[in-house]
């Protein structure tokens, strides 16, 4: 089925504008934060102005409506005629929110958001109101259904010949090429007058009359005369993106006499364009210069793939051209990013799927090997031993390609607060750390809903009034933070406050009041904390926009276990609290230990294990009647037998010789698992539970075996939180 190249075009304006969005959230982060230097600005700048001008060329009124009058007060900003202010940083940030919306509108056909029109006059305030339109006379040039005004309204000179300029003439005749792939020259012209002073003419010598006119031809040409002799590189540079549909010469020494032509010099073709060099990087629709001229809404200009017989740029003389080449393979390590290609997530994961099958046939054919008893050095052993390292490099680059950073999600974030604070009067700021960590993209989707009733939890319930933040001594601002690292094979995510800390007697009266537990249940501070995470329990006074409902932490911690992951709560009275979410690093393959407990088959995560021993009869000491921990490097470790805890068997008699694996947890616990053989390291294939048999306490997933046994991943650190501890019979206890 051949595919639409204008839904194509438009699928790569809408993932652009993604990329626009995050560098102009990230770009108010730093004005919020201080900096308010001209780059940051130009910044906001740019990619408000980018995402203004490609709608336009799809006709997206609603969106060039709003990101021009957004745009509109970012200018006044960038000229410093308006303040960065708090309450201009909050608009801001409502604006950027409110673009977000639009484009996503935009893309998905949907209604427009609402409250654009009172944040656009809350804008439009700070620079005293709605800017007047002036209007002017202007000259329709509308090649290939392409619409731009000139300002022809001050006098020009139609008739005599360009003034002579420097030592430096730039000779511009575009193809009709260059305007059906949506580009306009008046980009190029003024990308070519930052380079240094300069007169422009524009050649009328070709063109019809207005009735043999054809709009799908080139007519018009210019001259560029510099004042000085610009660097050959840096002219060219400006023709990077269309110098297969547009014909240019550059000539240096005295130009000669040039025929009557219209000159273009009156034209401010450099007013307002930003210092940046970047800022005329692209001439496509989805990136223009600082204030381009206004693409008409109501016109929205064709746009197709370039022509196959685009006019090629001349040649030069040899010694520039060769100069220009050696300059560019100099430069290309530094400035040339690296391509990328857009494959839709379907297709990674049915590739992702098979390597797991390559990895499960890898682990029978050595098992049909080693049964086989073949010796090391054969051709068949080597081989293999290949075969698995190829396997490897294969599994770890697939996993590469669905890795993501969490950046994305935790800019999502930073909106949730703004709206959540605004909404119950607190001031409240996020601060984000590890925003490079990358994580399975599959992960980061899943993860979006939890964090942010975890959000909203933390302005809601963790972080006080302002007046009540006063009087504890500290700021009126709240700080949430956000943070994400890889820790143990692992990767850990908290959301932390520095609130009054969870309310531990409120918490469990409510929890006895609703008859969660008995009136005389006695309870650590750990537990009472994990009172928040049953279902049904809110500590909300009332019902609110954010919470109040019931509907709670419950939802979270099984949205979590059912990625493979857990979540624990540590609060500090007066200091805050901190949610940690520990998540493995892929849903699909990992290195594992494949142990033997009580005639059965287990894989214990590589990642979790410290370090395996063998124990004597010193190592161990008893603690109380059927528990026992070992001593290991000076201290003491809680022993657990897998056999008894997964009930297998009865615990043991005597673990004298036995075989343990020494485990921690992310906030460094340790504990020392019992197993009766330790079989074999190797990659293992994760097959989820979830679905099937819901959250099974201590087993994480299933793996298909070389043999093609199904064993149990287990889960170290649940199976450990939910544990007996019971590592002693009933008969050895009696006698103890």
């Amino acid at each position: 089925m051949a595919t639409d190249p204008m839904a194509e075009i438009r699928a790569s304006f809408f993932i652009e504008c993604e990329e626009l969005l995050e560098s102009l959230q990230d770009a108010l982060s730093e004005m919020d934060e201080g900096s308010h230097d001209n780059e940051t600005i130009n910044i906001v700048f740019r990619a408000v102005h980018s995402i203004k001008g490609g709608a336009g060329a799809f006709g997206l009124d609603a969106l060039v409506g709003f990101a021009h009058r957004y745009e509109t007060v970012l200018d006044e900003l960038r000229s410093g005629r308006l303040d960065v202010s708090p309450e201009a940083m909050k608009l801001f940030f409502h604006a950027a929110d409110l673009l977000q919306d639009h484009v996503r509108a935009a893309r998905d056909a949907g209604p427009s958001p609402e409250g654009s029109e009172d944040c656009l006059r809350e804008l439009e305030a700070l620079i005293g109101g709605a800017p007047v339109e002036v209007e002017e006379e202007v000259t329709d040039f509308q090649p290939m259904g392409l619409s731009f005004d000139l300002d022809l309204s001050e006098d020009l000179d139609l008739a005599g010949p360009a003034s002579q300029g420097g030592g430096c003439r730039l000779s511009l005749r575009p193809s009709a090429a260059l305007y059906a792939s949506g580009n306009e020259p008046l980009h190029l012209l003024r990308a070519l007058t930052a380079l240094g002073p300069a007169r422009i003419t524009c050649d009328t010598t070709d063109l019809p009359d207005l009735a043999t006119l054809d709009p799908e031809q080139s007519y018009l040409a210019w001259s560029v005369d510099f004042e000085g002799e610009p660097d050959e590189d840096d002219l060219r540079e400006v023709f990077d993106f269309v110098e297969d549909v547009c014909d240019y010469e550059i000539e240096y020494g005295a130009p000669e006499a040039v025929p009557p032509e219209l000159e273009l010099s009156d034209l401010d073709l450099s007013a307002g364009a930003s210092e940046d060099p970047e800022a005329e990087e692209g001439f496509g629709f989805f990136k223009e210069p600082p204030d381009a001229v206004e693409t008409a809404p109501k016109q929205p200009p064709a746009v197709v793939a370039p022509a196959s017989g685009a006019i090629p740029a001349p040649a030069d003389p040899a010694p520039r051209e060769a100069s220009k080449e050696n300059a560019k393979e100099a430069a290309a390590p530094a400035s040339e990013p690296s391509a990328t290609v857009r494959v839709d997530l379907d297709r990674i994961d049915r590739l992702v799927n098979l390597v797991g099958e390559l990895v499960i046939n890898q682990a029978m054919l050595a098992q049909s090997v080693a049964e086989a008893g073949l010796p090391p050095n054969s051709a068949v052993m080597t081989g293999l031993e290949a075969f698995m390292m190829l396997t490897r490099d294969i599994q770890d680059s697939v996993m590469m390609i669905r890795a993501q950073p969490v950046k994305p999600l935790f800019q999502r974030m930073a909106r949730i607060v703004r709206e959540a604070s605004g909404a119950v009067g607190k001031e409240v700021r996020l601060r984000t750390e590890g925003e490079a960590t990358e994580v399975d993209k599959t992960v980061i989707e899943r993860l979006a809903d939890p964090l942010t009733h975890m959000i909203r939890n933390a302005v809601d319930h963790g972080l006080e009034t302002p007046e009540k933040r006063r009087a504890a001594g500290k700021t009126a601002e709240g700080v949430i933070t956000l943070s994400a690292q890889h820790r143990s094979g692992r990767v850990v995510i908290e959301v932390s406050d520095d609130g009054a800390g969870i309310n531990r007697p409120k918490v469990r009266q409510i929890a006895i009041d609703k008859g969660l537990i008995p009136a005389d249940t006695v309870l650590s501070d750990a537990e009472i904390d994990n009172l928040l995470f049953l279902p049904g329990f809110s500590t909300a006074d009332q019902v609110s926009a954010l919470s109040g409902r019931g509907v709670g932490m419950d939802v979270v911690r099984s949205a979590i276990q059912s990625l493979g992951g857990r979540i624990t709560i540590t609060s500090e009275p007066g200091k805050g609290t901190r949610f940690s979410i520990s998540l493995p690093l892929t849903l699909a393959v990992l290195d594992g230990m494949v142990v033997s407990v009580a005639g059965e088959t287990l894989v214990v995560p590589l990642s979790s294990i410290l370090e395996t021993a063998t124990l004597t009869a010193d190592d161990i000491r008893s603690l109380g009647p059927e528990t026992n921990v070992i001593h290991v490097r000076g201290a003491f470790v809680p022993l657990y037998d897998l056999g008894a805890e997964l009930g297998y068997r009865r615990p043991k008699t005597s673990y004298d010789g036995g075989i343990v694996l020494l485990t921690a947890q992310e906030n460094g616990a340790r504990s020392a698992l019992v197993v009766d053989a330790i079989m074999e390291q190797r990659q293992v294939v994760i097959k989820g539970l979830q679905r099937s048999y819901g959250h099974i306490p201590g087993v994480a997933a299933a793996t298909i075996l070389g043999d093609g046994q199904i064993a149990l991943i287990l889960d170290p650190a649940d199976l450990v939180q939910n544990a007996t501890g019971r590592t002693r019979g009933a008969d050895l206890a009696l006698a103890g």
